[in-house]
């Protein structure tokens, strides 16, 4: 329908494709003239682009693995991975078509003429603000998000999480990780150790599990010491019957 695009009366740059004086007949392009300006602006697109600038641009499509964004001259993707500091599982519900956003040029193949944006890392990472908070060694609740043949990944806070290796699952040999915890499971888990360069952090179940055992081990071990002392000292107390002799004979 061309009156989605032009309406009567507006004024337009177009070019002559075809003349026929004879005939009286003019054929003009305006797609010319867009595809020419949209080239232009291309070619200073390109030639100011650099990493670690902020740009404003156009959502023009959301796919499951990111979203299309025009910046004006050339369109760049922000990759699921890049839209929140949470884990995203439905691009949608961040970005919607025509949405105006400002994204982070992070990354420019000018070869293949691709642009990497991001939209979380205009905004404080919640990893390094932990990490400022919390020590290797600390003991934390987090949510299990997910699970794998490997271990399994717990979100400490929104847009922190840490995984548990299967050998950190249990003092006993696991062989699937579903066997010990599930999705969204709410688990206390200790943190072996955090690498702010990675942003890892490395869980452990088994090392609560396994001083939770010793602890129990040394409770029943101090209860069977309390029974035995009680029992000796009621033995101790017990009155001696005077009418009760004893000896060792001897065999001829």
């Amino acid at each position: 329908d061309p009156s989605e695009i032009v309406s009567v009366g507006q004024k337009i740059k177009c070019e002559v494709v075809e003349l026929e004086p004879a005939e009286r007949n003019l054929v003009l392009s305006r797609r010319i003239m867009l595809e020419r300006e949209r080239e232009r602006l291309a070619e200073e697109f390109w030639a100011t682009i650099e990493e670690g600038q902020v740009k404003e641009g156009i959502v023009r499509s959301v796919k499951p693995f990111g979203a299309f964004v025009d910046l004006g001259g050339q369109d760049g993707l922000i990759p699921v991975s890049e839209m929140s500091w949470s884990r995203v599982e439905d691009p949608s519900t961040i970005l919607q078509i025509g949405q105006t956003v400002e994204v982070l040029v992070n990354r420019i193949d000018f070869d293949t003429r691709k642009i990497g944006l991001s939209l979380k890392q205009l905004g404080t990472s919640p990893w390094d603000e932990y990490a400022k908070r919390v020590r290797p060694g600390a003991r934390v609740v987090g949510k299990v998000t997910r699970t794998a043949d490997f271990g399994a990944f717990v979100e400490l806070e929104p847009g922190v999480e840490g995984l548990v290796h299967i050998s950190e699952l249990s003092t006993q040999r696991v062989k699937r990780t579903r066997d010990v915890v599930q999705d969204g499971q709410t688990v206390e888990v200790e943190i072996l150790n955090m690498d702010p360069q990675t942003r890892r952090i490395a869980l452990s179940l088994k090392a609560i599990a396994k001083e939770g055992e010793e602890a129990a081990l040394k409770a029943e071990a101090s209860e069977r010491e309390a029974d035995l002392k009680a029992a000796q000292e009621q033995m101790a107390s017990r009155p001696v019957n005077p009418n009760l002799r004893g000896g060792i004979g001897s065999r001829g």
